[in-house]
């Protein structure tokens, strides 16, 4: 596996997103998952993603398992900043002083390190200017808790604000062949300050396989979420089936298309696609292998034109929190 920057901070060319092995998902299977994870790192997929709002800490503790003996091996990141989930996708945030210090001890300690290697703040507190929240987060580099900082879907705006205080490793932010709004505003501004870019969902949640499934089983939150809908629904599937064909006629997976589509677009873009399979990890790791040509790039960007997926990627509730 490839390495590539962000910022400072060398990380795989692609990561692991953690998130589904606790929750929204479906069922998890925490052996299974720690497969996963060894399998990773096995693979040279270091770069490992979690949150501590993920399976209210379960995730973190899954992970922090799951590198036992091998953190060395290990590019650890984790995000606090969503204190609690409440109906219709409605997040609510604590991005105060008092509230940083705290979660990033809980976090040290579910995860069972003594050093985060890249901290996020998951969504922006619109109630805390966000120079005192990365004020804050720059205090826990100083105390040796954190060694880089990121920031999670927040504005162009925020970000320069941000990078102003203390340097700002990484955006994560939602980006994939459907959805790539941030690529008009927030990867420019990434580009100009030195920030890397950590696509999460870089397979549309699946739906870029051209494999989604008409109806969502008990635990799986897309079946709340607009893209997944009726008629968003049907109009997504036909668009994906065109990145099939495509990836038919290259020679590799629908995935391995969306994926390396993302990996092209910068050399300090590294997505993380999520998994709790190992042959979907697998699958996901041999994308950093696959080379589109420019005409190949063109024909995916022809066949999948921004704005052109159907529906909002978050409910109402979700989308308020975003891109503040």
């Amino acid at each position: 596996m490839r390495k590539r920057m962000l910022g400072e901070l060398e990380v795989s060319a692609l990561g692991l997103g953690c998130m589904g092995m606790s929750e929204v998902y479906g069922q998890v299977d925490d052996t299974e998952s720690t497969g996963v994870v060894h399998r990773a790192l096995d693979l040279g997929v270091t770069f490992l993603d979690t949150a501590d709002i993920y399976g209210d800490g379960h995730n973190e503790e899954l992970v922090g398992r799951a590198i036992k003996g091998r953190r060395d091996e290990v590019v650890l990141a984790t995000k606090f900043g969503i204190s609690h989930v409440v109906g219709g996708g409605e997040v609510r945030v604590d991005g105060s002083p008092e509230y940083v210090r705290a979660a990033v001890d809980r976090s040290l300690a579910r995860l069972g390190v003594d050093v985060i290697d890249l901290y996020y703040l998951h969504r922006r507190d619109p109630d805390t200017p966000i120079e005192e929240t990365v004020g804050a987060m720059a205090g826990l580099v100083e105390a040796g808790k954190v060694r880089h900082l990121g920031l999670s879907e927040v504005s162009a705006e925020t970000l320069r604000r941000a990078h102003a205080v203390h340097p700002i490793t990484a955006l994560q932010s939602e980006f994939s062949l459907f959805n790539r709004d941030v690529a008009a505003d927030q990867v420019p501004v990434c580009r100009e300050l030195g920030i890397g870019v950590v696509p999460y969902s870089p397979v549309g949640r699946g739906l870029l396989t051209g494999n989604a499934p008409a109806a969502f089983g008990e635990g799986d939150f897309r079946g709340g979420l607009p893209q997944f809908q009726g008629e968003n629904l049907a109009r997504n599937t036909e668009l994906a089936k065109r990145v099939r064909d495509l990836a038919a006629r290259i020679g590799v997976t629908p995935v391995q298309v969306a994926l390396a589509w993302l990996l092209a677009q910068d050399e300090h873009t590294v997505p993380i696609p999520g998994t709790k399979r190992v042959r979907y990890l697998e699958e996901n790791a041999a994308a950093a292998d696959v080379e589109l040509t420019a005409d190949q790039l063109a024909e995916i960007a022809s066949a999948i034109p921004a704005g052109a997926v159907s529906g909002d990627r978050y409910t109402p509730a979700g989308m308020a929190a975003v891109n503040r």
